[in-house]
């Protein structure tokens, strides 16, 4: 059985993520990035100084309407000053001289599109951990550092501000989030089934099956034996995405202690939101590609997609997905209750 149900519950997301760096050699000192979705659509830094999008279809968007893009620009040239300002104010309270050192902003919104939910969010980070973050219940600020509290203090007080924000998540944002999902349809809206491959580095290493070029990340890759899904010697990777904007994930099997003749009970299973099949792959050793004896221990074929996967994920490290501290559950938004 499938799990995902009949009518699968869609969250929609609009983030925003903004960095300031302090002594990191050749790169910008200032970078914002959009994504829907977790889609990239826009860039800005502080060296190019102007809203570029990254969409064909946000391309239209400004087209229709060029006021749109240069609220973009003044936006990102406001909280590049505001961060600059920041970070030289936040490596005086930590006792902070010289190094590197990065401020970070995650805010926006997810839709889910079954009850129309709308979540809004706003968090800052700094130097790879949690600084401050908007409660839009309360409309207050929580400080879990000692150091944010004179900011909890002053951005608190500022009640104009707060009413700002809570419009902009609540309300705006949504209808941005719900427009730009109109304009990139045809794209963010797409379904792509994925090409599953069974990989081995050596014959006593787990068997990785590594299922690639699927649209969206809204997938579940796992192994099941005589039906029924394994949760022992089995290993999961995370959805990384690939250059052309689909996703790729695997999933281990440690097969130490399967006698060969019950191979053909396992199989590894691909599910993808809004598709009633399954993808089935049988644990077959005919089926596995390896090349024992290669340094590389990977199959060649597949080396230039997952490189390309994981540069591209480089500057999206840095500006705010994988530098700030995850949790045990990911990196939340900071309304979730």
């Amino acid at each position: 059985m499938s799990r995902f149900s009949t009518r699968f519950s869609v969250k929609h997301s609009l983030k925003y993520f903004l960095t300031a760096s302090s002594g990191v050699p050749n790169f910008p000192e200032f970078v914002g990035i959009v994504m829907v979705d977790e889609v990239q659509f826009l860039y800005y830094d502080s060296n190019m100084k102007t809203a570029e999008p990254k969409q064909d279809w946000m391309k239209e968007v400004f087209k229709d309407d060029p006021k749109h893009q240069e609220w973009y620009c003044q936006s990102c040239l406001g909280a590049q000053h505001f961060f600059r300002a920041n970070i030289e104010d936040l490596m005086q309270r930590f006792n902070q001289s010289g190094g590197v050192h990065v401020l970070q902003r995650m805010n926006g919104c997810e839709w889910d599109d079954e009850t129309g939910e709308i979540v809004g969010f706003s968090q800052y980070g700094y130097d790879g951990e949690d600084f401050i973050a908007l409660d839009l219940q309360t409309l207050t600020w929580t400080a879990p550092k000692p150091q944010a509290f004179s900011t909890k203090l002053r951005w608190d007080a500022d009640k104009a501000r707060l009413e700002s924000h809570k419009y902009y998540f609540t309300s705006k944002f949504p209808r941005w989030l719900k427009m730009y999902l109109h304009y990139g349809r045809t794209f963010l809206q797409r379904t792509e089934l994925p090409s599953v491959s069974l990989l081995q580095k050596t014959a006593s290493s787990p068997v990785s099956c590594h299922a690639t070029g699927f649209y969206p990340d809204r997938a579940v890759l796992f192994w099941r034996k005589d039906g029924e899904e394994l949760y022992e010697n089995v290993e999961y990777g995370e959805i990384l995405p690939n250059h052309d904007g689909s996703f790729q994930t695997s999933v281990e099997l440690n097969i130490s202690s399967v006698n060969t003749e019950d191979w053909g009970r396992y199989e590894c299973v691909f599910q993808l939101s809004g598709v009633k099949e399954e993808n089935v792959t049988k644990l077959d050793k005919a089926a596995i590609r390896s090349n024992e004896g290669s340094p590389s221990g990977f199959p060649a074929g597949l080396v230039p997609g997952v490189i390309v996967g994981l540069l591209l994920l480089l500057p999206v490290c840095i500006v705010g997905l994988f530098i700030w501290r995850r949790n045990n559950n990911g990196f939340q938004s900071a309304n979730r209750k």
